[in-house]
């Protein structure tokens, strides 16, 4: 058996593993809370009503004025757009914590305006990836089949973690958010660790390489004449901006994938406009199932096709640039992370870049294709949750614009300079330990906020188990 073989098999092995860890740390957590909702429920008795309400956040909006606050605001969400859509993860369970520890705002206005930094930032690194060459193929270095796949699952699955917030309590919130980002923070750091290991067994190779080059050459002097001084075999010429940026645009995966952005839309404002727990409101909700699914399932089926057409053929090269055999299970395996990252996003205000960007890694995708990738889908994501936001009055549009102008900021000069720093020291591993970086990180900061809220429910006696999601 291949090296190559003995890989996937490992990888295989260690996903199940943490596949494992999420689901039995998340039902533990998910039974507490039950157990919670059913002893509080029987204790209060009649009060319960009157204690989910008190447990609901109040609207805070403070004003856009220059203070300390508005500059530590600044400087956490420079570093946190520029490092989370590095790594791909756009940086949601930082700027959710800040906005509401440092600026003041309630959670779910938090949450808002963490979506317009992470439509900013993805943007601006969406249209500097747009002008990069792929590092090793002469292919886009974003991955229209994996946006494709990935995309209609991750904005059902928020769609699913905006309303499972309403019913979670917060605390629930916090615990799973930390469970999901440990672990992936942790694998993705072990990830980041066999790559540099990698890269440095490269670098030693290449340098003996040129060192055993450079002795032949000092042993044998030929002389050349001056009409074969250029090369024998004609070189590719090297392309202009406009040239990469025109190669990397495929405008087929870009229409459908708006389709479906714009699908969503529709319905997310009909949704808005109905009652809530109404058989209209249930009506819409449903109708967002069949239109991820199409999606979806087309873009399986085309890749699972594509996969066995070659594998019949005798041919070892990957569909697109994950390297696995795109069968039933695996793909299933995807659609699920894609709705869990969806739900993940809901839940706290991120762009779900936290599972999309390490699960990426863990299908064999490259790191600077993993980072293009994530934030082109989380773009489209991020940007359709800022609509409905925008259409429900969560945000102040003062701070969201400067927001926005800091995170584009922050977005193109962050993808700049770690890509040089990559380029110089010739290791792409640096990108995954940044991923790991700001999901390690949002779980600190996550668990901050989570804790002191949790300590403060408790002192106030507020209600601590599953709040009515058709209660006004």
């Amino acid at each position: 058996m291949d090296s190559f073989s003995l890989g996937i098999m490992n990888s295989s092995s260690c996903s199940k593993g943490f596949v494992t860890y999420l689901v039995a740390a998340s039902s533990i957590a998910i039974a507490s809370a039950f157990f919670l909702s059913n002893h509080q429920s029987s204790l209060l008795g009649s009060h319960d009503h009157q204690l989910s309400l008190s447990s609901r956040s109040v609207r805070v909006w403070p004003d856009l004025e220059f203070n300390w606050r508005t500059v530590v605001a600044t400087v956490i969400g420079f570093l946190g757009s520029g490092f989370g859509t590095v790594g791909g993860v756009g940086g949601g369970g930082i700027f959710v914590p800040m906005l509401n520890l440092v600026v003041g705002f309630d959670t779910k206005s938090a949450a808002a305006l963490s979506k317009c930094m992470i439509m900013g930032a993805s943007a601006s690194s969406v249209w500097y990836n747009l002008q990069v060459s792929h590092p090793t193929k002469e292919v886009p270095i974003i991955d229209y089949n994996l946006a494709l796949l990935f995309q209609p699952m991750l904005m059902l699955g928020i769609t699913i973690g905006v309303e499972l917030s309403v019913i979670f309590p917060y605390w629930l919130i916090t615990v799973l958010t930390i469970i999901l980002f440990m672990g992936t923070s942790s694998r993705s750091f072990f990830r980041g660790i066999q790559m540099w290991k990698q890269e440095t067994i490269l670098k030693l190779e290449r340098e003996k390489q040129e060192e055993e080059k450079t002795e032949n050459n000092e042993r044998k002097v030929v002389n050349i004449k001056p009409e074969f001084e250029e090369p024998l075999l004609p070189q590719p010429a090297e392309k202009s901006g406009l040239e990469v940026l025109l190669f990397n645009i495929k405008w087929k995966g870009i229409l459908v994938l708006i389709i479906v952005w714009c699908s969503f839309l529709l319905l997310q404002i009909l949704k808005n406009w109905s009652e809530n727990c109404s058989s209209f409101f249930w009506v819409v909700n449903i109708l967002q199932f069949p239109v991820a699914l199409s999606v979806f399932v087309w873009e399986a089926v085309k890749l699972w096709r594509e996969s066995r057409e070659r594998r019949m053929c005798g041919n070892s090269e990957c569909v697109c640039e994950a390297s696995i055999e795109w069968t039933g299970p695996q793909l299933l395996f995807c659609a699920l992370c894609g709705l869990l990252g969806g739900t993940v996003g809901g839940l706290l205000g991120s762009g779900g870049g936290f599972i999309l960007g390490p699960l990426l890694l863990e299908i064999g995708v490259i790191p600077q294709v993993a980072s293009a990738t994530a934030t082109f889908v989380m773009m489209f994501s991020a940007s359709l949750s800022v609509f409905e936001f925008y259409f429900l009055r969560r945000f102040p549009i003062p701070y969201a614009l400067y927001l926005i102008a800091v995170s584009v900021l922050a977005g193109f000069w962050g993808q700049f300079i770690v890509r040089k720093l990559v380029k110089w020291l010739g290791r792409a591993s640096i990108i995954v330990f940044i991923l790991s970086s700001v999901i390690f990180a949002s779980a600190l900061m996550m668990g901050v906020v989570g804790t002191e809220k949790t300590i403060s429910m408790i002192k106030k006696h507020e209600y601590m188990g599953f709040l009515n999601f058709c209660e006004k």
